[in-house]
This record gives C-alpha cells, structure tokens and sequence, in this order.
C-alpha cells in the first residue's frame, strides 16, 4: 500500500463562515478540521467522477411503501428482475401491518442505475423512495 504524504496550505475565510462550520463539525464529532476538510474534497471529488452517465457506481435504492397495494409487489418484482444484471441483494423489512421499507443494493453504469430508481419510485403505491450512489 502507498504511503499517504500529507500536504499544508492555507485558506482565507469569512469568519462567520469558518465559525458555523467549526460548530458544525463539533456537532458531528470531527477529531479536527482538516478531517472535515478532506472528507469535503473527497465528496467533492467522489460527485465529480460521477457526472458521466456510464460512471461505475455502487449504492442503495431505498422504497418505503403499503404491500396492501394492489399488485404493487408484483410490479416491484418484476421491475428487480428487469434490472437483475446490476442488483447485488436486497432487504425487506416490515415496519408495520400495512408498510414495508426495502433496500435494494446496485452495482453498475449510473445510467441503468438511475433508470431502475425512477421507475420504482414511480410505480403507484410507493410512498418514499431514494436513490444513493457512490463511485467505485
């Protein structure tokens, strides 16, 4: 494994600025700023690789929704295996008598990726759903 150098340099901010985002990462237990400020590069870096729509990402399609609807878990059954090819796994979880939450785990082209979200937040009877996605 490469060994990781580290760099200094300096930023000027507004104080304000530097001041709720200091408190910001006090709220969320950062061991120092320099870690927020990496893991912001990295974000920023991750989201940039990802503009293309044949970037390679993995990530979650999570779907809240009534399993009483009428034929709703058919369709979302059928959409999965219309998209087998980038599914890895996923997870049902009954939350109560009448809602569901799945996560269901993707790998592959952002593209097939996003393509298979919109058409299971758009089947009828999903209340919530959302689309995470990393490079890889």
């Amino acid at each position: 494994m490469k060994k990781s150098v580290l760099s200094r340099f300096g930023v000027s901010v507004n104080k304000d600025l530097l001041d709720r985002f200091d408190s910001l990462i006090g709220a969320r237990e950062y061991p120092t700023r320099s870690k927020a400020i990496e893991d912001l590069i990295t974000h920023y870096i991750s989201d940039d690789s990802l503009a293309g729509d044949d970037a390679g990402v993995i990530g979650s399609v999570n779907v809240i929704y009534d399993h009483h609807k009428r034929e709703l878990l058919q369709k979302l059954t059928g959409i999965q295996h219309d998209f087998q090819e980038i599914i890895l796994s996923s997870q049902h979880i009954h939350l109560d008598h009448h809602n569901c939450f799945e996560i269901i785990i993707v790998k592959g082209k952002k593209k097939e990726a996003e393509k298979f979200y919109c058409l299971v937040k758009g089947t009828k009877g999903i209340k919530n759903a959302s689309l995470t996605v990393f490079s890889h």
